[in-house]
């Protein structure tokens, strides 16, 4: 079995854990690959020798030699990762070493059970759905996939206007600073931070989301994840720039950009049994008596 070692610049390391991580590597027998910056970062600390054989950059990912990904890092550093996987049918999964964690499940404190349920192969497994992104915006390649949000939002000081349609039928047209399209997966992210709702994973939809909206009256709704989401943008003088999950390009005024599900599927590893509602107890503090 391969596995493919993933993290990114600014993540703290810790000397212990990955330790720990290379003993389990080597307990089991896995072949591994690293990513360049990721490996840099293990030799500093003195970790363990990484062969220049078992680098890999962002241009040449071995993803069709692989049968998981390990990401070390935040939910930001397994978006990193599953984008480098570009569609390929890769299970990931995340050891946290961020902070909220929506997506890497993975305890630091238990690596070794981690990489045991690898080898059993016992990790559960979650199919999530992705965004595919089409238009004229320049950088961004035909058919862009994004797991959490595809955002439309301004990036200068003047209000935009976002024209949005749901299967060719004009639904609103948001003034403020832009819209959001997110997945279930997504519900968590950014769409929840502009006050949409927590979508269950299972869930066969895709939010929309204002962002600081001019008319107080909107709010988010929630469409089939059978539609087709078009967003025409309307600026006089603000930029305007269209995220997909964290990666942004500049959007043109009266560019169309349509935003639909994705035919491909990201595998999320999820270990140690921690359900959605684990998470949302665990991560947004839904157990605390705030009375004691």
């Amino acid at each position: 079995m391969k596995i493919l070692l993933f993290s990114r610049r600014g993540v703290v390391h810790a000397a212990d854990e990955l330790r720990r991580t290379f003993a389990a590597i080597e307990r089991h027998g896995f072949d591994f690959a690293v990513n360049k910056e990721f490996a840099d970062a293990i030799r500093a600390l003195g970790v363990a020798p990484i062969p220049a054989g078992k680098e890999y950059d962002s241009e040449a990912c071995p993803a069709a030699e692989a049968q998981v990904m390990v990401c070390y890092g935040g939910d930001g550093t397994l978006l990193d990762g599953i984008r480098l996987l570009g569609g390929a049918p890769v299970p990931v999964v995340g050891i946290n070493a961020g902070h909220m964690g929506f997506l890497t499940g993975g305890r630091k404190e238990a690596i070794e059970e981690l990489f045991d349920e690898i080898a059993r192969g016992t990790l559960r497994i979650e199919q999530r759905t992705m965004l595919s992104v089409e238009g004229p915006v320049a950088g961004m390649p035909q058919g862009a996939l994004a797991v959490n949000e595809a955002a439309v939002q301004r990036s200068g000081a003047g209000m935009i206007a976002v024209e949005c349609r749901v299967d060719g039928q004009q639904a609103a047209t948001y003034y403020g600073d832009g819209v959001i399209v997110s997945t279930p997966t997504g519900s968590t992210a950014y769409s929840l931070s502009a006050g949409g709702p927590v979508v269950a994973p299972g869930c066969r939809c895709l939010v929309l989301s204002p962002l600081a909206p001019h008319n107080l009256t909107m709010r988010p709704v929630v469409v089939p994840d059978t539609s087709c989401v078009t967003l025409c943008v309307r600026t006089r003088r603000s930029a305007v720039t269209l995220s997909l999950d964290n990666t942004a390009y500049d959007v043109a005024d009266g560019t169309e950009i349509g935003v639909r599900l994705s035919e491909k599927r990201i595998f999320l590893g999820q270990a140690h049994n921690i359900s959605f509602y684990d998470t949302l107890r665990d991560k947004m503090m839904w157990g605390v008596d705030v009375r004691e």
